[in-house]
């Protein structure tokens, strides 16, 4: 699947407009990292994408077939979206948690089939969380509801994932987890992801590409090693970073570290 945004612009009622001439795209089995800080309209952006939200003009669009002419049924079996994982207040075991993303593919009042007991199965397997599936989601930790989130997602058997800060208020175990779970769902299963975060290493980890939303309205877009830099983080959040290579054995992993803010913004 290929999806594309163009030219995307919007603005709550009465306000002026917050996202301005949106373009990217989004080929089979990439990572696309949004960056931006914070207010800066990342979730408006992914709402918007989806449809969730109407751009005021602009295009999303899958496969070439803009998303406004799509049904939602068409829609939400090509996308999985994964919200900021919050306290569940439904005392939904992790496997009928799950289940539910297999919704977009029943009619309504339609009973799930073995098949749909199988994929649940599959993507409890995919993401490896068998140990959780009968435990309660308003007993879990922020980590492992967010990896049942995912798997919920997954259950849609989608073409492409969209995250909201997945690894947000999680710790570093659990970050590492779930950077993992979309480096592998991308390389292995060729499923695209969408994700917002506000960690530009974690960026340079698992994308291929990456959009950065600036206070000016402006935006910047291309691959990651190349958009973030120390020029277009400090244009982004006000902020001089160093930024720097770092390899153990045979692996090289890039940090990006804040040193200074400017004192103007505050």
């Amino acid at each position: 699947m290929i999806f594309k945004v163009e030219q995307g612009y919007y603005g709550y009622p009465k306000q002026q407009s917050i996202l301005n001439d949106i373009n990217f795209i989004v080929n089979e089995g990439e990572v696309l990292a949004i960056l931006g800080s914070n207010g800066i309209g990342k979730t408006t952006l992914l709402k918007c994408m989806m449809g969730l939200l109407p751009w005021k003009s602009g295009l999303s669009l899958i496969d070439g077939k803009a998303i406004n002419h799509l049904s939602s049924k068409e829609i939400w079996k090509n996308i999985g979206y994964v919200p900021q994982a919050k306290a569940a207040a439904l005392s939904y075991t992790a496997k009928e948690m799950i289940l539910l993303g297999r919704s977009a593919h029943l009619n309504l009042w339609e009973q799930p089939k073995k098949k749909d007991m199988e994929i649940v199965d599959e993507v409890i397997e995919m993401i490896g969380i068998a140990d959780l599936k009968n435990k309660s989601c308003n007993q879990m930790s922020g980590g492992e509801l967010q990896m049942v989130l995912i798997a919920r997602a997954l259950a849609t058997k989608p073409k492409m994932l969209v995250l909201d800060e997945p690894e947000s208020n999680l710790d570093f175990k659990n970050q590492l987890i779930i950077l993992e779970i979309i480096d592998k769902l991308s390389k292995i299963h060729k499923i695209s992801c969408v994700i917002n975060t506000h960690y530009p290493e974690h960026a340079l980890r698992v994308s291929d590409k990456s959009l950065i939303l600036c206070k000016n309205k402006q935006t910047m877009y291309g691959q990651t090693t190349k958009i973030i830099n120390k020029e277009n983080m400090q244009k982004a959040f006000d902020v001089d970073v160093v930024i720097e290579e770092i390899k153990i054995k045979d692996n090289s992993f890039t940090y990006v570290f804040p040193i200074k803010f400017n004192k103007e913004v505050i």
